[in-house]
C-alpha cells in the first residue's frame, strides 16, 4: 500500500451560504491529493500525457461525516491499497485540525492511450516506483 498526505485550506470562495465546503469542491480537493501523490513519486499528470496516457476518472464516491469549514487546513490521507493495472483505485480520507474523520472517499481511474482512446496499462515508471509497496 502506498499512502500520502497533503493538506489544504478551505478558502471563502469555495463555501456556501452556511460557511461549509460546497459539496462539489470536495472532488478538486481529492484530485490535488492525487496530483501531490504522484508529485511525491517525482511524476505528474504532465508526464504521462507527454507519453500519450491520460487518465479520466471512472468513478467518484464520497461519504460526507462532518463539514469542512471556511479556513479549516484539512489533511487529505491518500492511499492506493491494490497494485494497479488498467485501472488505479484511490481511497482518501479527510482530516479537519482536530484531527477528526470528516469525509471518506474513493476514486477509480483507468489509464488511456490518447492515440488510440482505449484503455491501457498503467505507464512502466509508475509501475517501477510502485513496486516496493506491493511485494
Amino acid at each position: 500500500m502506498f499512502t500520502h498526505e497533503t493538506k489544504l485550506r478551505v478558502r471563502y470562495g469555495e463555501t456556501d451560504q452556511m460557511g461549509y465546503m460546497y459539496y462539489g469542491n470536495y472532488a478538486e480537493f481529492l484530485e490535488v491529493a492525487r496530483v501531490e501523490m504522484l508529485r511525491s513519486m517525482g511524476l505528474s499528470y504532465k508526464s504521462f500525457e507527454e507519453s500519450g496516457i491520460m487518465m479520466p476518472v471512472l468513478e467518484l464516491n464520497v461519504k460526507y461525516i462532518k463539514p469542512a469549514r471556511y479556513d479549516d487546513e484539512i489533511t487529505i490521507k491518500t492511499s492506493v491499497k491494490h497494485k494497479p493495472a488498467i485501472r488505479i483505485h484511490f481511497d482518501y480520507e479527510l482530516f479537519n485540525e482536530a484531527g477528526e474523520l470528516i469525509t471518506i472517499a474513493h476514486t477509480k481511474l483507468v489509464f488511456v492511450d490518447m492515440k488510440t482512446n482505449k484503455p491501457c496499462h498503467a505507464p512502466q515508471e509508475f509501475m517501477d516506483k510502485l513496486k516496493t509497496y506491493f511485494e
